[in-house]
């Protein structure tokens, strides 16, 4: 996922993404702690993920804020 993809989208939109990757994280979180976790690299993207979008809500907060 691209920053420039997410500056594109709504904050609604971006709300709704980062609630989809908190539980995607959890689930990850979940399989990891039971020792069913296929793809151990994907805990961190969705991190990095998160984090992207958490970026660029704070960015259109800021922005908003400053009209």
């Amino acid at each position: 996922m691209d920053a420039k993809e997410l500056r594109d989208k709504t904050p609604d939109q971006l709300r709704e993404e980062l609630s989809r990757l908190k539980k995607e994280q959890f689930n990850l979180r979940f399989q990891s702690a039971t020792g069913q976790l296929e793809n151990p690299a994907r805990m961190k993207l969705v991190r990095r993920d998160t984090a992207r979008v958490l970026t660029v809500l704070n960015e259109k907060a800021a922005q908003a804020a400053a009209e």
